[in-house]
């Protein structure tokens, strides 16, 4: 097979198959909405979480799990976190007062983020929240809050050594000086541990500077702070198609493959391993000095938070984009979708999301003749692309099919919406079932 119409079929989870091929589903919902809109599963959602929050247990971990909100905008996601006892990871106000809208308490909510709004600390000190500092003119507004409405609790994220250029996180001498001014003001901020964020999906460097921070807690302890916590961030794998297929791509991508030529400089690993939970526990598996990293946390007495977003997502979603047109060229065809690409948040970052779209086929039967195809979006710019990349569909797409991305819940479905020609945002459609049947509502 040529790979210009080489196909990357996604990983997809049970519900997610059972849902696209349920065709009175999508056309209850298809009537109801006029265009474009996002499946969810809330089930899958907290599956995830659960497997996350076993994998502390099993290795006898003390610690949280985050959701990263950023992630995806859904309420419903939060609700399973509050069912299962979790906590969420946010950067606003307005995410911050979705997350207690939702029954997340606020000593469940971490705050992270730079240089935060005076509205979000402030909430974030009325409801015991737990605030990641990240630099020291941010330390002086949190301590005069605190001497105002009250103590805060806070962490001190730290600037990895191998990212020296990051915006985020204190400098080695600029630690120094926040443990100071911690101890200063001890009455007014509680020094609960250190906190960091790394780029990249490698378990190594992870455990490695996790077990850096809990020396940095154990030193801190000499300074009479509680420090009893370490955050590690997120960054947790997810792998969205099968190796053979991510590794016969990657050795045979050429620009002839994509609309118009196009190039990239990068796309998001599709294939990884580990990924998930299982990566959670190779990083508590790891070896770090005389023991495990998990040993070391337990001899130390130090909680392990993290923060995963997509891994928590991962395969709790998909988007489906109702077929307007279909064109034809020398080469390939076009498909155009009710609905933009702002909806499939990789093209904005001058990148593409891979795993291959499927096609539901609506209407009279059709010559199944395969055809190769990009996709487009329904508005007026050049550069509104679904999908660059040329993709052999089993017939010729019509107006009134579906085309149906699967996986699309982390990141991609919401990070850049936008109502480009007054168009609705896709809303949210939760998918239960019960005695056979799909239930759905709006989020």
């Amino acid at each position: 097979m040529e790979l210009a119409t080489y196909s990357m079929c996604a990983r997809e989870r049970r519900w997610a198959i059972a849902a696209r091929q349920d065709r009175e589903l999508l056309d209850q919902i298809a009537h109801v909405v006029e265009g474009p809109f996002h499946l969810i599963s809330p089930t899958t959602f907290a599956d995830n979480l659960v497997d996350f929050q076993r994998v502390l247990q099993e290795r006898n971990v003390v610690g949280h799990v985050h959701f990263g909100k950023k992630a995806n905008k859904a309420g419903a996601w939060l609700r399973e976190v509050a069912r299962l006892n979790g906590s969420v990871d946010v950067a606003s106000a307005p995410e911050f007062v979705h997350s207690l809208a939702n029954g997340i308490r606020g000593e469940n909510i971490g705050v992270t983020g730079p240089a935060k709004s005076g509205e979000l600390l402030w909430l974030a000190c009325r409801h015991r929240s737990t605030v990641a500092i990240d630099a020291l003119d941010e330390l002086e507004r949190v301590i005069a809050l605190a001497e105002q409405a009250g103590p805060m609790r806070i962490l001190l994220r730290v600037l990895p050594p191998q990212s020296p250029n990051s915006r985020f996180g204190f400098s080695p001498p600029d630690l120094l000086l926040a443990l100071q001014r911690c101890e200063e003001v001890r009455q007014h901020v509680i020094m609960d541990g250190f906190a960091f964020h790394l780029d990249g999906y490698a378990v190594q460097p992870r455990a490695e500077f996790a077990a850096a921070l809990i020396h940095q807690c154990l030193e801190a302890r000499n300074r009479n702070f509680p420090c009893s916590i370490i955050s590690i961030g997120g960054g947790f794998a997810c792998s969205y198609v099968d190796e053979d297929d991510w590794r016969t791509f990657e050795a045979g991508m050429t620009p002839s493959q994509f609309h118009a030529d196009k190039t990239f400089n990068f796309f998001y690993p599709y294939y990884q391993s580990p990924t998930g939970s299982t990566m959670l526990d190779a990083i508590l598996k790891t070896r770090v000095g005389i023991g495990t990293l998990a040993s070391t946390l337990i001899a130390a007495d130090v909680y392990l938070n993290l923060e995963p977003g997509r891994a928590l997502l991962d395969g709790a979603g998909m988007t489906v984009f109702p077929v307007q047109g279909f064109k034809r060229n020398a080469e390939h065809g076009m498909v155009t979708v009710a609905g933009l690409s702002m909806s499939l948040s990789e093209q904005w970052r001058g990148s593409e999301y891979l795993p291959t779209p499927i096609l539901v086929q609506r209407g009279p039967a059709r010559l199944q003749k395969p055809v190769r195809a990009a996709v487009g979006g329904s508005s007026c710019l050049e550069t509104d692309i679904v999908t660059w990349r040329k993709i052999q569909f089993p017939a010729v797409p019509r107006y009134g099919d579906f085309l149906v991305y699967p996986n699309t819940a982390g990141y991609q479905m919401d990070k850049n919406e936008s109502e480009f020609h007054q168009l609705a945002l896709p809303p949210k459609i939760v998918v239960t079932q019960q005695d056979g049947r799909h239930n759905w509502k709006i989020d």
